[in-house]
């Protein structure tokens, strides 16, 4: 079913290369909705893919083939295909099973190298091909990340995950690396340890194995992007945490996991299903990776990917889960087409995220979720200046790599857009349009403008709405940089941290005494809130009195990497040199890109020389896009 790939394959070595004319021309002239795609997907859609690839931890390379069913879109105008591809090898190609002409078109960074591939004769409107490419990773995939034993918790087995957003499913095998194309998968992978991908498990089937690989085979019935493609491969092992959802972990964590997730998921799906409409993708689970994972999670369907550090013991960083799982339905579902729009994805997931929330635990909530989001849009905008092109909601990505442009800025001005709209026309009225959005557009991709021209024909027949919206400045909202209006937020649940914090800014000038016991009662992310009150501070705390914070608090041993990686920030704003050494070792222990980037841009104001020679200990920990991200926050952009 593997062909072995004995024969040398061409290969092309991916350098930088001058912006070509060709490639200029190439990218405005056929893909007006996605500039990030070098394929003619305007010219042709993949429908159907079967990916097939023996996963070989020893050369830390996945090896086999792939084959796209295509749909041909125009009247027999193109009598060629053309995929993204970056950093592979590429073997024979067929089409409709005859061997097949292709070639390496001119690169474009940060794109890739285009694959060429000839068709003897043009294919009329709605006709199809098959196309079969044998193809092998190298060792510049951008995608995967390939972990010795050491590396893992258990230290036994070597582990291997992906990680295709934005744009690095075509570091994997040749596709139209563009949400705006979706198709439905197979997955044969054949592996000496466990295999979860983003397809349902064929597990009726009866095992095959080859050379001490066993096949593990998937479906995906409903068609998605190529970034929700994903494989991982360790030592895991499953346990229940509700009637439609495992944990999978490895097994010296499993009780641990099961324990933080069984209290929720359940809840967590019906409450959405109430809000939108019925899951649609069968089951949800959940894996836990190694603490290299650069995000919080990722939401690839039937299994979301999720860093370890939402295992705090305390089931308060369960959100996290609750936002992947919206995802199912924003984003998996109904997709941005670019990632110029990236708002439509990741808005509507925080929204549907905190009324998950605000559902569960009161509206209160939702507020006090939202001021924390406020907290890390500020930062963002402050980040990239309140002038960037990144601080707008829809971004220009023209001969740019998305990754650059990835913050917190499109997940919460998207939720305070969408908050925005909520109170503009009240929310039982816009209750009834969310369901509406996610019918309309379900398995489709949209931008910013297809969303506009909905809520405004939605709310046509109400003369108050549709007055109000067609007055809203939606060029403002789309178009400007630097932070929106700020909402009215129920400040309740912050109160409390808000009078502690002004306490501490009060020393040494007042009789304030700090104990434990003002903490007492207080749930982890309130001690969140509170951190990044001393953080807004404009003059820091001194370095004697955030000692004392964490002497009383204990935060730097706090199990809940939101608080202890808080406080460090904290530490190193207010010039205390103690706080280096607990900085160190928690970038030694987790990867997730929220927490390694603002410690090491804060380490290397304190520290320059530390921060460079923790990096250089742990990059090869770290996952390949979080590596690269630090990188530039280090170096500045680097040549390639």
């Amino acid at each position: 079913m593997f062909p072995t790939l004995g024969r040398s394959f061409a290969r092309w070595n991916f350098k930088r290369a001058s912006i070509t004319k060709f490639a200029s021309i190439h990218t405005m002239a056929i893909n007006p909705r996605d500039p990030n795609t070098l394929s003619n997907y305007n010219n042709w859609r993949s429908t159907h893919i079967t990916a097939n690839f023996d996963i070989l931890f020893d050369q830390k390379k996945l090896v086999g083939n792939v084959v796209h069913q295509f749909k041909s879109i125009t009247d027999g105008q193109s009598q060629e295909i053309i995929l993204d591809t970056s950093h592979l090898d590429i073997g024979a190609v067929k089409v409709d099973g005859r061997p097949s002409k292709w070639e390496f078109l001119p690169p474009l960074e940060p794109y890739g190298v285009p694959l060429k591939i000839s068709l003897d004769n043009p294919i009329k409107l709605n006709g199809t091909v098959e196309v079969d490419i044998e193809v092998q990773t190298t060792d510049k995939c951008t995608a995967l990340q390939w972990l010795t034993p050491a590396q893992t918790s258990n230290k036994k087995h070597p582990y291997m995950f992906s990680q295709c957003q934005a744009i690095h499913a075509r570091s994997i095998f040749p596709c139209q690396d563009t949400p705006d194309v979706k198709a439905t998968i197979d997955f044969n992978i054949t592996s000496p340890l466990p295999v979860m991908t983003s397809g349902l498990p064929i597990r009726e089937s009866s095992p095959e194995s080859k050379v001490d690989h066993q096949l593990y085979r998937f479906h995906q019935s409903v068609p998605i992007p190529s970034y929700l493609f994903a494989i991982a491969s360790g030592d895991v092992a499953e346990a229940p945490i509700g009637p439609r959802s495992v944990v999978a972990t490895s097994p010296d964590k499993l009780e641990e996991c099961k324990w933080e997730l069984e209290a929720d998921t359940e809840n967590f799906i019906t409450t959405i299903e109430k809000i939108v409409y019925p899951y649609a993708w069968g089951e949800y689970n959940v894996l836990i990776l190694p603490p290299s994972f650069p995000y919080g999670g990722m939401e690839n369907p039937i299994f979301t990917f999720a860093t370890p550090s939402i295992i705090s013991k305390d089931r308060e960083n369960v959100d996290v889960i609750a936002h992947e799982l919206a995802h199912s339905w924003s984003g998996n579902l109904v997709t941005n087409a670019s990632w110029e729009h990236f708002w439509l994805n990741e808005g509507w997931t925080v929204y549907l995220e905190r009324r998950i929330l605000a559902a569960i635990h009161g509206e209160p909530y939702r507020h006090f979720s939202a001021i924390i989001g406020w907290k890390s849009l500020t930062d963002a905008v402050e980040h990239f200046g309140e002038d960037h092109e990144f601080t707008k909601l829809i971004i220009d990505l023209k001969g740019k790599d998305p990754d650059d442009a990835f913050s917190s800025v499109p997940y919460e001005k998207g939720f305070n857009f969408l908050f925005h709209l909520e109170n503009l026309v009240g929310k039982p009225k816009f209750d009834k349009f969310i369901p509406h959005y996610f019918t309309t557009f379900k398995c489709k991709s949209l931008d910013s403008y297809e969303f506009k021209a909905l809520i405004l024909d939605f709310f046509k027949s109400d003369a108050e709405a549709s007055k109000l919206l067609e007055e809203l400045d939606w060029d403002k909202w789309f178009y400007a940089p630097g932070l929106p209006p700020k909402p009215s937020f129920d400040t309740s649940m912050v109160d409390a941290v808000y009078e502690l914090s002004k306490k501490w800014q009060s020393l040494p000038d007042s009789p304030f005494q700090p104990h434990i016991s003002d903490i007492k009662g207080l749930t982890a992310n309130q001690l969140v809130v509170f951190l990044e009150q001393m953080l807004l501070l404009e003059i820091p705390l001194s370095p004697k009195i955030s000692k004392l914070m964490d002497d009383v608090y204990g935060f730097t041993k706090s199990k809940n990497v939101e608080v202890s990686n808080l406080y460090c920030q904290v530490g190193m704003k207010a010039g205390d040199g103690s706080i280096i050494e607990p900085t160190v070792d928690l970038l030694g222990r987790v990867g997730r890109m929220k927490f390694v980037r603002p410690l090491f841009r804060n380490l290397q104001k304190i520290n320059r020389p530390v921060a460079l020679a923790t990096f250089e200990k742990n990059k090869e920990f770290y996952h390949p896009i979080c590596r690269g991200m630090v990188e530039k926050d280090l170096f500045g952009k680097k040549d390639n």
